[in-house]
């Protein structure tokens, strides 16, 4: 069997992704979801005009019954002849993934749930729960003022996460990874606290964004042990790209090696080599380009050979990071094992791999780091 066979074949815990969306959706709704842009197209431009448009008409139309390169009119016209839960099932099922760890933290009306995600993909699914948003139910439910919502988050986040394999932190949205590294004082915890919950009172919207409390919440959670995830690089207009270098967070990085927890840095693009340099320098931390395979479509193979150039093989992860559409599950999985049959394969022609070492590292991203880090067992 050939290189490209063999990692076509290849089980994949995806090790970040959100749940799908299982309604109707009109077109802009499909065009915003393929898009990082939280605003409509420029007058007289489509959505579908991009290397992920493009991708989803190569590749996603067959899954439809359609041939290759379908106009999006028609594909639209074809996906909604099905109801939008065989489209989950026939996208998620066709990514052949076996383990979905899925980011609850962040749904839209109509998102499945985790049992249904696991039922159509045939994956098993497990919870990935975001930090920030389990800090600010705390502070919706939470009595006792400034002084006791320290220990009645950490109680919170201790409950949510007895069932999940990882936690995840936006503090690359909310604030940049510039932080300061430093665990705040409890007094200083207080005082940020006394004034978030005296603004929720006075009718504000409980969204975390003082930076005592991100750097609190995110020091906490990496008391529990588990994996945790940072979002870094690229998305939605909501982040100043210039503060999402995962090289900024170098200090905190080194600070928390320490305490044994892996870091798991996500998307990464466009320093995905600044990450695999930290993942060198760092026992503890791992590195994906999910979210960038999607978005850079034909050009997945140069981002994930990038991805290959300073990171230890064993710190690799596949991710999709799909969000909404099933039909990033499926392409998610598809471009890379056809970026990473690419990438191996050229390094096996030319004499500088065996294939069973190329075959061996693909396995490893595939699925076994991922395995090993969030303590799957026998994943695959």
């Amino acid at each position: 069997m050939s290189l490209s066979a063999v990692i076509a074949e290849l089980p994949l815990i995806d090790h970040h992704a959100h749940a799908a969306l299982a309604r109707d959706l009109s077109r802009p709704e499909f065009e915003q979801l393929i898009t990082e842009s939280d605003r409509a197209p420029a007058a007289g431009t489509s959505g579908f005009d991009s290397q992920l448009g493009f991708a989803i008409r190569r590749w996603c139309a067959p899954v439809l019954g359609l041939e290759p390169y379908a106009n999006e009119a028609d594909y639209l016209r074809r996906r909604g002849a099905f109801s939008e839960t065989d489209v989950a099932r026939r996208f998620l099922s066709a990514a052949r993934s076996s383990w979905l760890l899925l980011d609850t933290g962040f749904e839209a009306d109509g998102s499945l749930r985790l049992g249904e995600m696991a039922e159509l993909s045939g994956a098993t699914a497990s919870e990935v729960v975001r930090i920030e948003a389990v800090a600010e139910q705390a502070a919706l439910t939470a009595g006792g003022g400034a002084a006791a919502f320290a220990g009645q988050f950490a109680d919170a986040l201790r409950r949510r996460a007895t069932a999940a394999v990882a936690l995840k932190s936006i503090i690359a949205y909310r604030l940049g990874l510039d932080f300061d590294p430093a665990p705040p004082t409890k007094a200083e915890v207080t005082a940020a606290a006394g004034q978030w919950l005296r603004e929720i009172e006075d009718g504000g919207r409980a969204r975390l964004t003082d930076p005592v409390l991100l750097r609190h919440v995110l020091w906490t959670g990496t008391e529990l042990g588990l994996p945790v995830q940072l979002h870094t690089g690229f998305g939605d207009p909501d982040l100043d790209l210039s503060r999402c270098d995962p090289a900024l967070a170098s200090r905190f990085l080194a600070d928390i090696g320490s305490r044994g927890v892996p870091i798991m840095l996500l998307h990464c693009y466009p320093f995905h080599r600044s990450a695999g340099y930290l993942a060198q320098a760092f026992p503890h931390v791992y590195l994906d380009v999910g979210e960038a395979i999607n978005y850079v479509g034909a050009r997945a193979t140069a981002i994930v050979a990038e991805s290959l150039e300073l990171a230890p093989f064993g710190k690799v992860l596949y991710s999709s990071d799909a969000y909404g559409l099933p039909e990033l599950h499926f392409l998610g999985a598809l471009l890379w094992r056809r970026a990473t049959a690419r990438v191996l394969g050229d390094w096996v022609a030319a004499g500088d791999w065996t294939e069973a070492d190329a075959i061996r590292v693909a396995t490893m991203i595939a699925s076994g780091n991922a395995a090993r880090v969030y303590r799957l067992g026998d994943a695959v």
